[in-house]
């Protein structure tokens, strides 16, 4: 099976649309607060089993391996014909919305990471000294943030490609004209000595 960029613009898009997914379902499984339990000079917080960590984890996994997938598509060889990349960096463009990739991936990757490592911790360290402590949970509306930054890197990994494939498409056309011009110059040359 050939990898073109159609079949890698599926995978790119449909990769980024499940972190999507299971960052917004762990968002809204996410508990509101635990239940503090008071014992002698202590707090026990128990928390409903929800997939909040798990979810977040997974919404994190499937954004890295997009964003692998995103930048494997930008620079594979298709058809066998590879391009170096600087002349990819040459178009402006492409440029510009290859660092919003990078960007948004970074964000993404952060607002999904941290609410859902606070979670976790929560979960594990559930016995407070505090006896006023409330039983916190991560702060709401960052894994929800994290999943819809998610589907808008996934995006832009998608537009860098069509801008990758048109950058190619112009450097082949320049190479073919280039190629060109000097078998005319080499004709010219023949005909002259002639």
């Amino acid at each position: 099976m050939e990898i073109t960029t159609r079949r890698m613009s599926v995978v790119v898009g449909a990769l980024g649309v499940i972190s999507f997914i299971l960052g917004v379902i762990a968002e809204n499984k996410k508990p509101a607060s635990g239940i503090p339990i008071t014992g002698k000079d202590v707090v026990i917080c128990k928390y409903p089993a929800d997939p909040t960590v798990i979810l977040g984890y997974l919404s994190f996994g499937f954004l890295v391996v997009s964003t692998l997938a995103g930048g494997f598509s930008l620079f594979y060889p298709y058809k066998g014909k590879s391009i170096p990349w600087p002349a990819l960096f040459q178009s402006t463009t492409f440029f510009i919305f290859f660092l919003v990739a990078l960007g948004s991936t970074g964000l993404a990757a952060t607002m999904l990471l941290w609410p859902t490592i606070t979670e976790h911790r929560h979960l594990l360290s559930n016995v407070h000294y505090n006896l006023e402590t409330t039983c916190p949970t991560a702060k709401t509306g960052l894994l929800g943030g994290g999943a819809f930054l998610a589907l808008d890197a996934a995006l832009f990994w998608l537009v860098s490609l069509m801008l990758a494939d048109n950058a190619r498409e112009d450097y082949f056309d320049d190479v073919k004209v280039a190629g060109g011009d000097a078998k005319d110059h080499a004709d010219e040359v023949v005909k002259g000595s002639a």
